[in-house]
């Protein structure tokens, strides 16, 4: 479902990647003991789950479709026909739940990163290269009880050779934006597999259990701005309003292009009363949704569902002249 971007009341979870920063001096300075204390684990503390594992039941279904003359083409089709194809598994999307690679063949659903977890374990056991790939999604509001979740995307993609590279995708009505793509590291993907797991648990309202996620995240990839903005959120539920500040600051001050983090923080300071500093978020993003094409674009489709025409134009037209290269953005200005 989509929302209006505007007046929104709800923390938000995730994060949005965007083209440009947001102009905000946040006077954040990192502080050794408090991150410390975040991140207070020395080991990875879920090492039992390994969301590439193949078990002996899929390494033969695959020995069984592919044959030992099928080149690396051959292999990658087939390989999606046996993830999508009804006389194999079939698999079908759902959000609700983010899989192993065993899990997911046995489930025969899954989000965007548990059916690419499947594909990049079957690739590399047959030889092929793969490796993880995020892409921008454009904005798409999914309120989960009082929370509101924004979704990064992963593909996988490979090379067949110096020259040729391919893509294999599970997107489902999702609107990419053009020019986005980036290719990271296995432990990357772990680290986003463990923040899946800790926003599972939060929109269940398990708040120690995805705290425990968030952790293991952050000490994979400490660097990543979207599990401080969701630990933020973790510790703004359990009541511990230093550390979930701390969190939400850590995490723009890593992206400076979050808007989800800067949204949570003037949720946070209107929360606690201090409504000066409130506004001064509140202008911040005001001020970067007036560049960002994809905050436009959202406006214009409110407005279309409106029928609102001219608001929808207008709102179609100022986001294609922020980014010519979305081809969305034509297709929705020819409809008015």
């Amino acid at each position: 479902r989509r929302l209006p971007l505007k007046g929104l009341r709800f923390f938000l979870l995730l994060a949005l990647t965007s083209c440009s920063a947001i102009d905000l001096d946040t006077t954040f300075t990192l502080d050794q003991d408090l991150q410390n204390n975040i991140i207070d684990q020395h080991s990875d503390q879920f090492i039992e789950i390994e969301p590439l594992y193949l078990s002996d039941e899929i390494k033969t279904l695959l020995d069984d479709v592919i044959k030992p003359y099928d080149g690396e083409v051959a292999r990658v089709e087939k390989i999606q026909d046996i993830l999508y194809g009804q006389d194999y598994l079939g698999i079908t999307y759902s959000d609700r739940k983010t899989h192993t690679a065993v899990e997911a063949f046995h489930a025969r659903e899954g989000n965007c990163l548990s059916v690419m977890n499947l594909y990049i374990a079957m690739a590399r056991y047959l030889e092929v290269d793969a490796d993880f790939q995020t892409i921008a999604v454009q904005p798409n509001w999914d309120r989960r009880g009082d929370l509101l979740v924004l979704s990064q995307h992963i593909n996988a993609t490979g090379r067949f050779n110096a020259q040729k590279r391919y893509v294999v995708d599970f997107t489902p009505e999702i609107a990419l934006q053009q020019l986005t793509s980036s290719i990271v590291t296995d432990l990357e993907a772990r680290a986003l597999f463990f923040n899946n797991l800790g926003v599972e648990a939060l929109i269940k309202s398990d708040y120690e259990g995805a705290l425990k996620y968030f952790k293991n995240s952050l000490f994979l990839d400490p660097k990543k701005s979207i599990v401080w903005n969701n630990i933020g959120t973790t510790y703004n539920r359990l009541g511990n309003s230093e550390y979930a500040e701390y969190s939400y600051q850590q995490s723009f001050d890593l992206d400076n292009r979050n808007a989800t983090a800067v949204n949570n923080l003037a949720k946070f300071y209107a929360r606690r009363g201090d409504l000066r500093l409130a506004r001064q978020y509140e202008k911040a993003i005001e001020r970067f949704n007036k560049k960002n094409p994809y905050y436009h674009f959202a406006i214009g489709r409110l407005a279309f569902v409106d029928e609102n025409m001219y608001q929808a134009r207008l709102s179609f037209s100022r986001a294609l002249k922020l980014k010519e290269e979305e081809p969305e953005f034509y297709m929705a200005l020819a409809q008015v």
